[in-house]
Protein backbone atom coordinates (compact mmCIF):
# COMPACT_ATOMS: atom_id res chain seq x y z
CA UNK A 1 0.00 0.00 0.00
CA UNK A 2 1.31 3.31 -1.11
CA UNK A 3 2.63 5.96 1.53
CA UNK A 4 -1.04 8.55 1.00
CA UNK A 5 -3.27 5.59 0.88
CA UNK A 6 -2.07 4.83 4.22
CA UNK A 7 -1.99 8.59 5.62
CA UNK A 8 -5.95 8.37 4.67
CA UNK A 9 -6.72 5.20 6.20
CA UNK A 10 -5.11 6.21 9.18
CA UNK A 11 -6.94 9.39 9.32
CA UNK A 12 -10.27 7.60 9.02
CA UNK A 13 -9.57 5.43 11.67
CA UNK A 14 -8.95 9.05 13.37
CA UNK A 15 -11.84 10.08 13.23
CA UNK A 16 -14.09 6.70 13.74
CA UNK A 17 -12.04 6.85 16.99
CA UNK A 18 -13.05 10.67 17.71
CA UNK A 19 -16.53 10.02 16.43
CA UNK A 20 -16.88 7.08 18.92
CA UNK A 21 -15.69 8.85 22.13
CA UNK A 22 -17.56 11.60 21.09
CA UNK A 23 -20.55 9.59 21.36
CA UNK A 24 -19.91 8.44 24.25
CA UNK A 25 -19.16 11.68 25.95
CA UNK A 26 -22.63 12.66 24.25
CA UNK A 27 -24.29 9.44 25.80
CA UNK A 28 -22.96 10.16 29.22
CA UNK A 29 -24.18 13.74 29.50
CA UNK A 30 -27.29 13.38 27.74
CA UNK A 31 -28.55 10.38 27.98
CA UNK A 32 -29.29 7.74 25.06
CA UNK A 33 -32.06 8.81 22.27
CA UNK A 34 -34.80 6.34 21.92
CA UNK A 35 -32.86 4.14 19.00
CA UNK A 36 -29.76 4.07 20.66
CA UNK A 37 -31.76 2.62 24.21
CA UNK A 38 -33.08 0.08 22.12
CA UNK A 39 -29.67 -1.23 21.10
CA UNK A 40 -28.78 -0.67 25.55
CA UNK A 41 -31.53 -3.02 25.91
CA UNK A 42 -30.54 -5.52 23.50
CA UNK A 43 -27.04 -5.62 25.09
CA UNK A 44 -28.91 -5.28 28.30
CA UNK A 45 -31.29 -8.63 27.04
CA UNK A 46 -28.29 -10.32 25.86
CA UNK A 47 -26.20 -10.09 29.34
CA UNK A 48 -29.04 -10.87 31.13
CA UNK A 49 -29.66 -14.13 29.28
CA UNK A 50 -26.25 -15.31 29.71
CA UNK A 51 -25.96 -14.21 33.56
CA UNK A 52 -29.45 -16.68 33.43
CA UNK A 53 -27.96 -19.56 31.83
CA UNK A 54 -25.00 -19.89 33.56
CA UNK A 55 -26.74 -19.52 36.70
CA UNK A 56 -28.81 -22.43 35.50
CA UNK A 57 -26.09 -24.16 34.32
CA UNK A 58 -24.04 -23.75 37.21
CA UNK A 59 -27.08 -25.05 39.23
CA UNK A 60 -27.12 -28.29 36.89
CA UNK A 61 -23.15 -28.71 37.20
CA UNK A 62 -22.63 -28.29 41.31
CA UNK A 63 -25.60 -30.65 41.50
CA UNK A 64 -24.10 -33.59 39.30
CA UNK A 65 -20.57 -33.29 41.00
CA UNK A 66 -21.77 -33.04 44.23
CA UNK A 67 -24.51 -35.49 44.53
CA UNK A 68 -23.14 -37.57 41.63
CA UNK A 69 -25.36 -38.20 39.77
CA UNK A 70 -25.42 -38.01 35.71
CA UNK A 71 -29.01 -36.84 35.21
CA UNK A 72 -30.20 -33.80 37.51
CA UNK A 73 -33.35 -33.58 36.56
CA UNK A 74 -33.92 -36.74 38.84
CA UNK A 75 -31.92 -36.02 41.26
CA UNK A 76 -34.79 -36.48 44.25
CA UNK A 77 -34.69 -40.57 43.14
CA UNK A 78 -31.12 -40.52 43.04
CA UNK A 79 -30.46 -38.77 46.71
CA UNK A 80 -33.20 -41.46 48.11
CA UNK A 81 -30.53 -44.04 47.31
CA UNK A 82 -27.40 -42.08 48.80
CA UNK A 83 -26.44 -42.57 52.55
CA UNK A 84 -27.90 -40.45 55.37
CA UNK A 85 -25.55 -38.92 56.25
CA UNK A 86 -24.39 -38.02 52.93
CA UNK A 87 -27.96 -36.14 52.72
CA UNK A 88 -27.21 -34.15 55.78
CA UNK A 89 -23.79 -33.20 55.25
CA UNK A 90 -24.47 -31.67 52.04
CA UNK A 91 -26.94 -28.81 53.33
CA UNK A 92 -24.67 -27.89 56.07
CA UNK A 93 -21.31 -27.55 54.77
CA UNK A 94 -23.13 -25.43 51.71
CA UNK A 95 -24.55 -23.29 54.43
CA UNK A 96 -22.00 -22.95 56.03
CA UNK A 97 -20.35 -21.71 52.52
CA UNK A 98 -23.13 -19.70 52.23
CA UNK A 99 -23.11 -17.88 55.38
CA UNK A 100 -18.93 -16.82 54.92
CA UNK A 101 -19.78 -15.45 51.70
CA UNK A 102 -22.84 -12.95 53.14
CA UNK A 103 -20.80 -12.68 56.19
CA UNK A 104 -18.04 -11.23 54.61
CA UNK A 105 -19.47 -9.20 51.46
CA UNK A 106 -23.17 -7.90 52.72
CA UNK A 107 -23.50 -5.47 55.52
CA UNK A 108 -26.42 -7.83 56.71
CA UNK A 109 -25.74 -10.92 56.32
CA UNK A 110 -29.25 -11.07 54.17
CA UNK A 111 -29.59 -12.29 50.47
CA UNK A 112 -30.66 -9.75 47.95
CA UNK A 113 -33.28 -10.92 45.76
CA UNK A 114 -36.96 -9.73 44.04
CA UNK A 115 -37.70 -7.53 46.87
CA UNK A 116 -34.14 -5.47 46.31
CA UNK A 117 -34.70 -5.08 43.15
CA UNK A 118 -38.56 -3.68 43.33
CA UNK A 119 -37.51 -1.48 45.90
CA UNK A 120 -34.59 -0.52 43.84
CA UNK A 121 -36.76 0.13 40.44
CA UNK A 122 -39.24 2.50 42.78
CA UNK A 123 -36.89 4.51 45.62
CA UNK A 124 -33.16 4.58 44.12
CA UNK A 125 -33.46 5.55 40.09
CA UNK A 126 -33.42 1.63 39.20
CA UNK A 127 -30.12 0.75 40.96
CA UNK A 128 -29.55 -2.03 43.22
CA UNK A 129 -26.61 -2.70 45.50
CA UNK A 130 -23.92 -4.52 43.43
CA UNK A 131 -21.49 -5.78 45.52
CA UNK A 132 -24.26 -7.84 47.59
CA UNK A 133 -25.75 -8.49 44.67
CA UNK A 134 -23.08 -10.57 43.45
CA UNK A 135 -22.88 -12.21 46.70
CA UNK A 136 -26.42 -12.95 46.98
CA UNK A 137 -26.16 -14.29 43.48
CA UNK A 138 -23.06 -16.94 44.59
CA UNK A 139 -24.69 -17.74 48.03
CA UNK A 140 -28.07 -18.94 46.27
CA UNK A 141 -25.85 -21.05 43.57
CA UNK A 142 -24.45 -22.83 46.36
CA UNK A 143 -27.87 -23.27 48.28
CA UNK A 144 -29.65 -24.57 45.18
CA UNK A 145 -26.82 -27.06 44.56
CA UNK A 146 -25.72 -28.44 47.86
CA UNK A 147 -29.50 -29.60 48.87
CA UNK A 148 -31.56 -25.61 49.86
CA UNK A 149 -34.98 -25.42 48.88
CA UNK A 150 -36.03 -22.64 47.09
CA UNK A 151 -35.69 -21.32 43.68
CA UNK A 152 -33.83 -19.88 41.42
CA UNK A 153 -35.67 -17.12 39.66
CA UNK A 154 -35.33 -14.48 42.95
CA UNK A 155 -31.59 -14.49 42.65
CA UNK A 156 -31.04 -14.25 38.90
CA UNK A 157 -33.66 -11.44 38.52
CA UNK A 158 -31.34 -9.43 41.39
CA UNK A 159 -27.97 -10.35 39.37
CA UNK A 160 -29.69 -8.98 36.20
CA UNK A 161 -30.24 -5.53 38.14
CA UNK A 162 -26.80 -5.68 39.05
CA UNK A 163 -25.78 -5.85 35.12
CA UNK A 164 -28.42 -3.00 34.47
CA UNK A 165 -27.17 -0.99 37.47
CA UNK A 166 -23.25 -0.76 36.47
CA UNK A 167 -24.73 -0.26 32.99
CA UNK A 168 -27.16 2.45 34.00
CA UNK A 169 -24.18 4.19 36.21
CA UNK A 170 -21.72 4.19 33.02
CA UNK A 171 -24.58 6.04 31.06
CA UNK A 172 -25.31 8.31 33.99
CA UNK A 173 -29.04 7.09 33.71
CA UNK A 174 -31.94 8.86 34.75
CA UNK A 175 -34.45 7.86 36.80
CA UNK A 176 -36.79 6.84 34.10
CA UNK A 177 -33.71 5.51 32.27
CA UNK A 178 -32.68 3.19 34.68
CA UNK A 179 -36.28 1.84 35.35
CA UNK A 180 -36.75 1.47 31.92
CA UNK A 181 -33.07 -0.61 32.20
CA UNK A 182 -33.58 -2.68 34.96
CA UNK A 183 -36.97 -4.06 33.47
CA UNK A 184 -34.85 -5.10 30.49
CA UNK A 185 -32.41 -7.39 32.51
CA UNK A 186 -35.32 -8.90 34.56
CA UNK A 187 -37.27 -9.62 31.69
CA UNK A 188 -34.61 -10.58 29.99
CA UNK A 189 -33.45 -13.06 33.03
CA UNK A 190 -37.06 -14.24 33.60
CA UNK A 191 -37.16 -15.70 30.07
CA UNK A 192 -33.87 -16.96 30.28
CA UNK A 193 -34.31 -19.03 33.60
CA UNK A 194 -37.98 -20.50 31.99
CA UNK A 195 -37.99 -20.15 28.12
CA UNK A 196 -41.19 -17.89 28.62
CA UNK A 197 -40.61 -14.51 27.23
CA UNK A 198 -44.40 -13.12 27.12
CA UNK A 199 -44.15 -14.12 30.82
CA UNK A 200 -40.74 -12.55 31.28
CA UNK A 201 -41.64 -9.24 29.96
CA UNK A 202 -45.25 -8.76 32.11
CA UNK A 203 -42.92 -9.35 34.97
CA UNK A 204 -40.83 -6.97 34.76
CA UNK A 205 -43.48 -4.51 34.01
CA UNK A 206 -46.26 -6.02 36.47
CA UNK A 207 -44.21 -7.22 39.56
CA UNK A 208 -40.81 -4.72 39.24
CA UNK A 209 -41.95 -1.60 37.66
CA UNK A 210 -45.21 -1.94 38.81
CA UNK A 211 -46.95 0.03 35.77
CA UNK A 212 -47.54 -0.47 32.08
CA UNK A 213 -46.32 2.37 30.57
CA UNK A 214 -45.81 2.29 26.63
CA UNK A 215 -42.60 4.00 26.18
CA UNK A 216 -41.19 0.86 28.43
CA UNK A 217 -42.68 -1.80 27.04
CA UNK A 218 -40.55 -1.85 23.49
CA UNK A 219 -37.41 -2.11 25.17
CA UNK A 220 -38.76 -4.54 27.91
CA UNK A 221 -39.76 -7.25 24.71
CA UNK A 222 -36.63 -6.65 22.88
CA UNK A 223 -34.66 -7.63 26.19
CA UNK A 224 -37.22 -10.40 26.89
CA UNK A 225 -37.02 -11.92 22.82
CA UNK A 226 -33.12 -11.78 23.85
CA UNK A 227 -33.04 -13.67 26.73
CA UNK A 228 -35.64 -16.52 25.24
CA UNK A 229 -33.34 -17.19 22.27
CA UNK A 230 -30.23 -17.34 24.35
CA UNK A 231 -31.86 -19.98 26.61
CA UNK A 232 -33.60 -21.83 23.21
CA UNK A 233 -30.04 -22.12 21.85
CA UNK A 234 -29.23 -24.27 24.81
CA UNK A 235 -31.94 -26.20 25.72
CA UNK A 236 -33.81 -25.87 22.67
CA UNK A 237 -37.96 -24.87 22.30
CA UNK A 238 -39.04 -27.49 24.46
CA UNK A 239 -41.59 -26.48 27.78
CA UNK A 240 -40.13 -27.31 31.54
CA UNK A 241 -43.09 -29.58 32.07
CA UNK A 242 -44.34 -31.75 29.78
CA UNK A 243 -48.38 -32.90 29.93
CA UNK A 244 -49.08 -36.29 29.21
CA UNK A 245 -52.41 -35.79 26.75
CA UNK A 246 -54.81 -32.94 26.06
CA UNK A 247 -56.38 -31.60 28.92
CA UNK A 248 -60.13 -32.02 29.35
CA UNK A 249 -62.41 -29.25 30.68
CA UNK A 250 -66.38 -29.52 31.01
CA UNK A 251 -66.59 -25.94 31.48
CA UNK A 252 -69.67 -24.73 32.70
CA UNK A 253 -70.85 -27.66 35.29
CA UNK A 254 -66.95 -27.90 36.82
CA UNK A 255 -65.73 -24.34 36.91
CA UNK A 256 -67.45 -23.81 40.38
CA UNK A 257 -64.93 -26.60 41.64
CA UNK A 258 -61.81 -23.90 40.48
CA UNK A 259 -63.37 -21.37 42.04
CA UNK A 260 -63.22 -23.24 45.13
CA UNK A 261 -59.30 -24.01 44.42
CA UNK A 262 -58.57 -20.73 44.09
CA UNK A 263 -59.70 -19.99 47.44
CA UNK A 264 -58.05 -22.58 48.75
CA UNK A 265 -54.84 -21.47 46.38
CA UNK A 266 -55.22 -18.23 47.96
CA UNK A 267 -55.08 -19.87 51.49
CA UNK A 268 -52.32 -22.08 51.06
CA UNK A 269 -50.15 -19.33 49.48
CA UNK A 270 -51.05 -17.05 52.74
CA UNK A 271 -49.78 -20.48 54.75
CA UNK A 272 -46.66 -20.48 52.76
CA UNK A 273 -45.75 -16.69 52.89
CA UNK A 274 -46.48 -16.33 56.79
CA UNK A 275 -44.45 -19.85 57.52
CA UNK A 276 -41.59 -18.22 56.06
CA UNK A 277 -42.26 -14.85 58.26
CA UNK A 278 -42.23 -16.49 61.19
CA UNK A 279 -39.01 -18.70 60.65
CA UNK A 280 -37.41 -15.75 60.05
CA UNK A 281 -38.55 -13.49 62.85
CA UNK A 282 -37.76 -17.28 64.82
CA UNK A 283 -34.53 -17.21 63.43
CA UNK A 284 -34.10 -13.73 64.47
CA UNK A 285 -34.84 -14.22 67.36
CA UNK A 286 -33.00 -17.08 68.81
CA UNK A 287 -29.93 -15.51 66.84
CA UNK A 288 -30.22 -12.54 69.31
CA UNK A 289 -30.69 -14.88 72.69
CA UNK A 290 -28.10 -16.57 71.88
CA UNK A 291 -25.72 -14.46 70.47
CA UNK A 292 -25.31 -16.84 67.59
CA UNK A 293 -22.90 -15.91 64.75
CA UNK A 294 -24.94 -14.74 61.73
CA UNK A 295 -22.36 -16.97 59.58
CA UNK A 296 -23.44 -20.14 61.22
CA UNK A 297 -27.12 -19.50 60.54
CA UNK A 298 -27.51 -20.76 57.23
CA UNK A 299 -25.42 -23.83 58.27
CA UNK A 300 -27.97 -25.07 61.18
CA UNK A 301 -30.65 -24.27 58.56
CA UNK A 302 -28.81 -26.88 56.59
CA UNK A 303 -28.32 -29.38 59.44
CA UNK A 304 -32.24 -29.02 59.60
CA UNK A 305 -32.66 -29.42 55.79
CA UNK A 306 -30.66 -32.68 55.69
CA UNK A 307 -32.74 -34.52 58.45
CA UNK A 308 -35.67 -33.48 56.75
CA UNK A 309 -34.51 -35.02 53.03
CA UNK A 310 -33.12 -37.73 54.81
CA UNK A 311 -36.84 -38.97 54.92
CA UNK A 312 -38.40 -37.00 51.73
CA UNK A 313 -35.57 -35.93 49.41
CA UNK A 314 -38.36 -34.08 47.17
CA UNK A 315 -37.70 -31.01 48.95
CA UNK A 316 -34.24 -30.82 47.68
CA UNK A 317 -33.75 -28.17 45.24
CA UNK A 318 -35.89 -26.47 42.78
CA UNK A 319 -38.13 -29.43 43.15
CA UNK A 320 -39.10 -30.05 39.03
CA UNK A 321 -39.22 -33.34 39.32
CA UNK A 322 -42.18 -33.80 41.86
CA UNK A 323 -43.80 -30.68 40.05
CA UNK A 324 -44.09 -32.59 36.95
CA UNK A 325 -45.14 -35.81 38.53
CA UNK A 326 -47.89 -33.67 40.47
CA UNK A 327 -48.70 -31.99 36.55
CA UNK A 328 -49.04 -35.57 35.52
CA UNK A 329 -51.23 -36.99 38.41
CA UNK A 330 -48.63 -39.55 39.22
CA UNK A 331 -49.16 -38.78 42.78
CA UNK A 332 -51.35 -40.59 45.66
CA UNK A 333 -53.38 -38.50 47.86
CA UNK A 334 -51.31 -38.75 51.04
CA UNK A 335 -48.12 -38.04 48.94
CA UNK A 336 -49.17 -35.05 47.32
CA UNK A 337 -50.66 -33.85 51.05
CA UNK A 338 -47.55 -34.60 53.07
CA UNK A 339 -45.34 -33.41 49.82
CA UNK A 340 -46.51 -30.25 49.74
CA UNK A 341 -46.43 -29.70 53.54
CA UNK A 342 -43.07 -30.81 53.83
CA UNK A 343 -42.06 -28.51 51.08
CA UNK A 344 -43.36 -25.60 52.46
CA UNK A 345 -41.99 -25.89 55.79
CA UNK A 346 -38.30 -26.91 54.30
CA UNK A 347 -39.14 -23.59 52.23
CA UNK A 348 -39.37 -21.52 55.46
CA UNK A 349 -36.31 -23.19 57.05
CA UNK A 350 -33.94 -22.22 54.16
CA UNK A 351 -35.47 -18.80 53.12
CA UNK A 352 -35.36 -18.02 57.45
CA UNK A 353 -32.00 -19.86 57.65
CA UNK A 354 -31.08 -16.95 55.24
CA UNK A 355 -29.89 -19.18 52.86
CA UNK A 356 -30.70 -18.24 49.47
CA UNK A 357 -33.10 -18.30 46.20
CA UNK A 358 -36.61 -17.58 45.33
CA UNK A 359 -39.88 -18.40 46.27
CA UNK A 360 -41.39 -18.93 42.47
CA UNK A 361 -40.31 -22.16 41.78
CA UNK A 362 -41.38 -23.42 45.51
CA UNK A 363 -44.83 -22.30 44.74
CA UNK A 364 -44.96 -23.99 41.62
CA UNK A 365 -44.28 -26.68 43.35
CA UNK A 366 -46.59 -26.49 46.20
CA UNK A 367 -49.82 -24.90 43.62
CA UNK A 368 -49.32 -28.51 41.60
CA UNK A 369 -49.77 -30.50 44.51
CA UNK A 370 -52.31 -28.56 45.97
CA UNK A 371 -54.15 -28.63 42.60
CA UNK A 372 -53.66 -32.53 42.69
CA UNK A 373 -55.07 -32.79 45.98
CA UNK A 374 -58.02 -31.10 45.30
CA UNK A 375 -58.36 -32.52 41.81
CA UNK A 376 -57.79 -36.25 43.22
CA UNK A 377 -60.87 -35.60 46.34
CA UNK A 378 -63.28 -33.43 43.26
CA UNK A 379 -62.85 -36.19 40.56
CA UNK A 380 -63.80 -39.11 42.88
CA UNK A 381 -67.21 -37.49 44.42
CA UNK A 382 -68.44 -35.92 41.17
CA UNK A 383 -66.43 -38.63 38.63
CA UNK A 384 -68.95 -38.25 35.78
CA UNK A 385 -69.20 -34.45 36.14
CA UNK A 386 -64.67 -34.37 36.20
CA UNK A 387 -62.23 -33.58 33.62
CA UNK A 388 -58.81 -34.67 33.94
CA UNK A 389 -56.90 -34.62 37.48
CA UNK A 390 -53.92 -32.80 35.28
CA UNK A 391 -56.39 -29.49 35.26
CA UNK A 392 -56.33 -28.94 38.45
CA UNK A 393 -52.79 -29.72 39.23
CA UNK A 394 -52.36 -27.15 37.12
CA UNK A 395 -54.95 -24.37 37.92
CA UNK A 396 -53.53 -25.09 41.32
CA UNK A 397 -49.64 -24.41 40.49
CA UNK A 398 -50.98 -20.74 38.57
CA UNK A 399 -53.53 -20.15 42.05
CA UNK A 400 -50.53 -20.52 44.36
CA UNK A 401 -47.57 -19.31 42.57
CA UNK A 402 -49.86 -16.01 41.39
CA UNK A 403 -50.65 -15.27 45.04
CA UNK A 404 -47.49 -15.13 46.04
CA UNK A 405 -46.24 -12.75 43.79
CA UNK A 406 -48.77 -10.69 43.97
CA UNK A 407 -48.46 -11.28 40.02
CA UNK A 408 -51.97 -12.66 38.30
CA UNK A 409 -51.53 -11.67 34.62
CA UNK A 410 -47.24 -12.71 33.82
CA UNK A 411 -48.23 -15.73 36.56
CA UNK A 412 -51.35 -16.85 34.40
CA UNK A 413 -48.96 -16.70 31.16
CA UNK A 414 -45.88 -18.25 32.65
CA UNK A 415 -47.70 -21.86 33.67
CA UNK A 416 -48.88 -21.27 30.17
CA UNK A 417 -45.56 -21.17 28.59
CA UNK A 418 -43.87 -23.73 31.31
CA UNK A 419 -46.52 -26.35 30.11
CA UNK A 420 -47.38 -25.57 26.82
CA UNK A 421 -51.13 -26.41 27.24
CA UNK A 422 -52.94 -23.50 26.17
CA UNK A 423 -56.51 -24.89 26.40
CA UNK A 424 -57.46 -25.23 30.49
CA UNK A 425 -56.67 -21.52 30.43
CA UNK A 426 -60.32 -20.15 32.16
CA UNK A 427 -59.59 -22.97 34.44
CA UNK A 428 -56.13 -21.15 35.08
CA UNK A 429 -58.05 -17.73 35.23
CA UNK A 430 -60.25 -18.69 37.56
CA UNK A 431 -58.16 -20.14 40.31
CA UNK A 432 -55.18 -17.32 39.88
CA UNK A 433 -58.26 -14.54 39.96
CA UNK A 434 -59.76 -16.20 43.40
CA UNK A 435 -56.24 -16.98 45.44
CA UNK A 436 -54.71 -13.09 43.92
CA UNK A 437 -58.05 -11.62 45.60
CA UNK A 438 -57.99 -13.70 48.94
CA UNK A 439 -54.39 -13.42 49.73
CA UNK A 440 -53.73 -9.92 48.76
CA UNK A 441 -56.27 -8.92 51.06
CA UNK A 442 -54.22 -11.37 53.80
CA UNK A 443 -51.04 -10.05 53.08
CA UNK A 444 -49.50 -6.53 51.89
CA UNK A 445 -50.08 -8.00 47.86
CA UNK A 446 -47.89 -10.12 47.81
CA UNK A 447 -44.60 -12.14 49.74
CA UNK A 448 -41.74 -9.21 48.09
CA UNK A 449 -43.87 -6.09 49.39
CA UNK A 450 -44.63 -7.62 52.45
CA UNK A 451 -40.91 -8.62 52.74
CA UNK A 452 -40.23 -4.41 52.08
CA UNK A 453 -42.85 -3.69 54.61
CA UNK A 454 -41.34 -5.55 56.90
CA UNK A 455 -38.63 -3.66 57.00
CA UNK A 456 -40.36 -0.13 56.96
CA UNK A 457 -40.73 0.17 53.03
CA UNK A 458 -44.43 0.76 52.28
CA UNK A 459 -44.41 0.59 48.17
CA UNK A 460 -47.90 -1.88 48.76
CA UNK A 461 -50.12 1.22 49.01
CA UNK A 462 -48.74 2.85 45.84
CA UNK A 463 -46.70 5.93 45.28
CA UNK A 464 -48.91 8.87 46.91
CA UNK A 465 -47.50 6.23 50.37
CA UNK A 466 -43.79 5.90 49.55
CA UNK A 467 -42.78 9.22 47.35
CA UNK A 468 -42.76 11.16 50.83
CA UNK A 469 -40.04 8.91 52.76
CA UNK A 470 -37.56 9.90 49.49
CA UNK A 471 -37.68 13.61 50.59
CA UNK A 472 -35.04 14.34 53.15
CA UNK A 473 -36.27 17.47 55.51
CA UNK A 474 -32.63 19.10 54.49
CA UNK A 475 -33.29 18.72 50.92
CA UNK A 476 -36.66 20.53 51.47
CA UNK A 477 -36.32 23.26 53.90
CA UNK A 478 -35.66 27.33 53.92
CA UNK A 479 -32.11 27.51 55.75
CA UNK A 480 -31.67 29.86 58.75
CA UNK A 481 -30.07 32.78 56.41
CA UNK A 482 -33.01 32.37 53.36
CA UNK A 483 -34.83 35.48 53.11
CA UNK A 484 -38.55 34.09 53.81
CA UNK A 485 -37.06 32.07 56.44
CA UNK A 486 -39.36 32.02 59.91
CA UNK A 487 -38.43 34.54 62.44
CA UNK A 488 -35.75 32.32 64.63
CA UNK A 489 -36.90 33.86 67.65
CA UNK A 490 -40.33 31.97 67.17
CA UNK A 491 -38.57 28.75 66.19
CA UNK A 492 -36.73 28.60 69.54
CA UNK A 493 -40.13 29.06 71.15
CA UNK A 494 -41.38 26.02 69.21
CA UNK A 495 -38.24 23.87 69.89
CA UNK A 496 -38.67 24.98 73.65
CA UNK A 497 -42.35 23.06 72.88
CA UNK A 498 -40.88 19.77 71.53
CA UNK A 499 -42.55 21.09 68.29
CA UNK A 500 -39.64 20.41 65.89
CA UNK A 501 -38.09 18.12 63.14
CA UNK A 502 -34.68 16.35 62.70
CA UNK A 503 -32.93 17.55 59.43
CA UNK A 504 -31.94 13.61 58.55
CA UNK A 505 -35.50 12.33 58.96
CA UNK A 506 -37.73 12.72 55.87
CA UNK A 507 -41.18 14.05 55.20
CA UNK A 508 -43.18 10.96 55.64
CA UNK A 509 -41.77 12.17 59.33
CA UNK A 510 -42.70 15.30 59.25
CA UNK A 511 -46.26 15.36 57.75
CA UNK A 512 -48.13 13.94 60.39
CA UNK A 513 -45.94 16.07 63.30
CA UNK A 514 -47.76 19.69 60.78
CA UNK A 515 -51.04 17.77 61.44
CA UNK A 516 -50.78 17.02 65.47
CA UNK A 517 -49.60 20.63 65.79
CA UNK A 518 -51.55 22.76 63.18
CA UNK A 519 -48.89 24.75 62.44
CA UNK A 520 -47.41 26.85 58.96
CA UNK A 521 -43.62 25.93 59.80
CA UNK A 522 -41.88 23.42 61.52
CA UNK A 523 -37.77 24.06 62.78
CA UNK A 524 -35.27 21.83 61.52
CA UNK A 525 -32.69 21.14 64.22
CA UNK A 526 -29.67 19.19 64.39
CA UNK A 527 -29.79 16.79 67.02
CA UNK A 528 -26.13 15.65 67.94
CA UNK A 529 -26.25 14.27 71.29
CA UNK A 530 -28.54 14.03 74.47
CA UNK A 531 -26.09 16.22 76.48
CA UNK A 532 -25.94 18.91 73.06
CA UNK A 533 -28.61 21.54 72.50
CA UNK A 534 -30.15 21.20 69.07
CA UNK A 535 -28.67 23.62 66.46
CA UNK A 536 -31.03 25.29 64.29
CA UNK A 537 -30.73 24.40 60.40
CA UNK A 538 -33.70 26.39 58.91
CA UNK A 539 -37.49 25.60 58.79
CA UNK A 540 -39.88 23.22 56.89
CA UNK A 541 -42.66 25.13 55.41
CA UNK A 542 -45.97 23.14 55.18
CA UNK A 543 -46.99 24.32 51.66
CA UNK A 544 -42.56 23.57 50.54
CA UNK A 545 -43.62 19.74 51.72
CA UNK A 546 -46.52 19.83 49.78
CA UNK A 547 -45.20 21.45 46.49
CA UNK A 548 -42.49 18.79 46.59
CA UNK A 549 -44.92 16.11 47.18
CA UNK A 550 -47.23 17.21 44.73
CA UNK A 551 -43.94 17.52 41.68
CA UNK A 552 -42.89 13.66 42.53
CA UNK A 553 -46.41 12.64 42.28
CA UNK A 554 -46.86 14.42 39.04
CA UNK A 555 -43.46 13.23 37.83
CA UNK A 556 -44.69 9.47 38.78
CA UNK A 557 -48.13 10.21 36.80
CA UNK A 558 -46.21 11.14 33.67
CA UNK A 559 -43.55 8.05 33.64
CA UNK A 560 -46.51 5.56 34.18
CA UNK A 561 -48.72 7.07 31.46
CA UNK A 562 -45.70 7.72 29.28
Amino acid sequence: MSAPNRSILSEQLDQAVTACKGGWEMLRRRGPSQIQFWFIALVVGIAAGFAALFFRKGIETLQAVIYRTDDVQYLHSHAGSLPWYVIVIIPVVGGLVVGLILHNFTPDGRVRSVADVIEGAALKDGRVEQRAGVASALASLITLSSGGSSGREGPVVHLAGVLSTWISNRIAADGITGRDLLGCAVAAAVSASFNAPIAGALFALEVVLRHFAVHAFAPIVIASAAGTVINRLEYGGVTEFALPTASELAFYIELPAFLLLGLLCGAVAVFLMRGIFWADSLANNVQARTKLPRWLRPALAGLLLGAIAVWYPHIIGVGYETTSLALTGQLLLHDAIVFALIKSVAVAITLGGRMGGGVFSPSLMIGGLTGLSFGLIATSVLPQWSGAVAIYALAGMGGVAAAVLGAPISTTLIVFELTGDWQTGLAVMVSVSMSTALASRLVDRSFFLTQLERRGTRLAAGPQAYLLSMFRVSAVMRAADHPRAAPEQQCWDMIRDGTYVDGNATLEAAMPVFDQAGVAFLPVVSLTGEDTPPQLLGTLFHVDALKAYNRALAATAAEEHS
